[in-house]
């Protein structure tokens, strides 16, 4: 891993989700096709980008039932313990409705009302992801979403891997189809005939599903346009070389385009992880995938204090961040964006991931600066209350029908009016 000793800010080299203007017009082609053609353009679109034909899109009882035979009784257990720890952690966010009454009568409130529909996006083909499951389908079940429609690009074998199937079925999700890609976004978006639209679409997958999120957003809501993932570690001293180099190839791993940065004061250990990276690296079974993240992405910055390896770690806003130092619990008061907090050398990244508890889907590309991981308020909607008495409304007309006069809406002001003539 490259070395760079810093002074100042830094900014860390990242992939965006942006596309091309080719994949933009297929996925504009796409769209339309499925909102044109329904369920024929969905099984067209399964055949020829995954090379199965399907005589229906709809998982069936029988092949949940054949998921649970495929699984061991271990895994299926890892799976509900984990997803006892996410469903706790998201209650936790749960927000009431309320209500004030002033002196003069007047009532003023807001009213949390859950989204119908959801749509989860499950990303598969090559592998199986039955963590992204859990992660979008529970939050959305804490808030009392009572449609939550899921898809999945099917496999080779005609089905869905049968670990998402489980995960699935555990958390009580009976709507499931066998589609994936950008005609998936489509299909929830605007409805088939076999599948009814949503009012939101969540989860991640590849960049035309990307590009299809952002071509769908406004008539209906989307999560976020997820990046390539990234870990920014912030060590001293005290921290272990190999389990530092360990951490930042479990983001490598993910995907070519992946970031994993290594922020210290310590030039002993920026040089021992870098040593360390190249010898883990060797034995890795994505070797080419994690070797190319960190030759392009990955970096190790060293600054003279710690406090000055905080402001580093703020320039990024990671979607991940580890802090191993002395006195670790210390520093999170400093830390102002960054998706996820991961504290103290037994709490690696993939604890987060998988079972602890808080969400996975994390802000990336630096978006942590203005935004936070998927959780129970991204699938409720919360409208305000006003109810005005007689005396509050002779109380204030005067000053509404002003200030409505202020920006030229006579009609706002006159609305006003009427109510204050005897």
């Amino acid at each position: 891993m490259r070395i760079q000793y810093v002074t100042s800010s830094v900014s860390l080299k990242r992939s965006l989700e942006n596309g091309t203007e080719e994949q933009r017009q297929t996925v504009l082609s796409i769209i339309e096709d499925v909102k044109k053609n329904g369920d024929t353009a969905l099984l067209n679109y399964t055949e020829k980008f995954d090379g199965v034909a399907l005589s229906s899109l709809r998982v069936t009882e029988e092949e949940v039932a054949l998921a649970f035979k495929q699984v061991n009784s271990e895994t299926i257990n890892i799976i509900r313990e984990a997803a006892e720890n996410i469903r706790d952690f998201h209650s936790r966010q749960v927000r009431e409705s309320w209500v004030t009454m002033k002196e003069d009568g007047t009532i003023l409130g807001q009213k949390i009302t859950p989204i119908d529909a959801v749509g989860v996006y499950v990303p598969g083909g090559k592998a199986a992801y039955p963590s992204s499951v859990l992660m979008n389908v529970i939050p959305a079940q804490v808030a009392g979403v009572e449609r939550i429609v899921m898809t999945s690009p099917v496999g080779k074998d005609g089905h869905l891997p049968a670990a998402v199937l489980v995960a699935a079925s555990e958390l009580g999700v009976k709507e499931i189809y066998k589609v994936g890609g950008a005609q998936a976004v489509a299909a929830l978006a605007y409805g088939t005939e076999s599948v009814l639209p949503v009012d939101k679409i969540i989860g991640p997958g590849n960049i035309y599903v990307a590009l299809a999120k952002r071509e769908v957003f406004g008539d209906v809501d989307i999560d976020m346009i997820a990046g390539p993932s990234e870990i920014v570690v912030l060590a001293d001293e005290t921290a272990l070389p190999n389990e530092v180099a360990a951490d930042l190839l479990s983001q490598a791993e993910h995907d070519e385009r992946a970031s994993s940065i290594l922020v210290t004061p310590s030039s002993e250990l920026a040089e021992q992880v870098a040593l360390e990276v190249e010898k883990q690296l060797s034995t890795l079974p994505k070797r080419e995938i994690a070797e190319a993240s960190i030759r392009d992405y990955g970096a190790i910055y060293v600054t003279s204090t710690l406090d000055e390896a905080i402001k580093v770690v703020n320039e990024l806003a990671p979607e991940h961040l580890e802090i191993i130092t002395e006195d670790a619990m210390e520093q999170i008061g400093k830390i102002k964006h960054a998706g996820a907090i991961f504290v103290g050398r037994f709490s690696s990244e993939p604890v987060g991931d998988y079972f602890a508890g808080p969400n996975h889907v994390l802000p990336t590309n630096g978006t942590a600066r203005f935004s936070s991981p998927l959780n129970v308020d991204d699938f409720v909607k919360k409208s305000s209350i006003i109810s005005y008495s007689e005396k509050a409304l002779k109380q204030n007309g005067a000053k509404i029908a002003a200030f409505a006069r202020l920006e030229g809406l006579e009609a706002h002001a006159r609305a006003v009016e009427e109510r204050l003539k005897k």
